[in-house]
C-alpha cells in the first residue's frame, strides 16, 4: 500500500475529502518524525513504539576495493511492533507464545522481598 492508497482508504472509512485525508495523514507522519527527531518515543498502544536508538561506531568492509572502512556513530528511527500488531500478522506465533507463557510457572518475587527485608 502506498500513500495514495492510505489516503483512499482514509476516505472511505471516514467520509472525508481526499484533500483532507492527505492532510490528516501528513499531520500523523509530521508529528510521529518530529518526535522522534527530538529523542522521544512514539507509542501507539497495540500497534508499536516508534523511538529514536544510537548506532555505535563501527568498522565495515568495502567488497569492492577490499579494503575495511571506519562507519560513523550515527542516530536513527526504529519501530518495534506492539503485541497486538504481531498477533494480527501472525496468529499461530502468538497462540505459541501465549501457551508458552501459560505452561511456564510464575517466578517468586526474590528481588520485592530482599528489598522489603533491607528497608526493615
Amino acid at each position: 500500500m502506498n500513500r495514495v492508497e492510505f489516503v483512499e482508504k482514509i476516505v472511505a472509512a471516514h467520509g472525508v475529502s481526499k484533500a483532507e485525508a492527505g492532510r490528516i495523514l501528513e499531520t500523523v507522519i509530521d508529528t510521529i518524525v518530529g518526535a522522534v527527531k527530538k529523542g522521544d518515543s512514539v507509542s501507539l498502544v497495540g500497534f508499536g513504539t516508534f523511538k529514536q536508538v544510537a548506532r555505535a561506531a563501527r568498522t565495515g568492509f568495502n567488497p569492492t576495493a577490499g579494503e575495511k572502512i571506519k562507519i560513523a556513530a550515527q542516530k536513527v528511527p526504529k519501530f518495534v511492533p506492539g503485541a497486538a500488531f504481531k498477533a494480527a500478522v501472525d496468529p499461530k506465533a502468538a497462540k505459541r507464545k501465549a501457551e508458552k507463557a501459560a505452561a511456564k510457572p510464575a517466578k517468586p518475587a526474590k528481588k520485592a522481598a530482599a528489598k522489603s527485608a533491607k528497608k526493615k
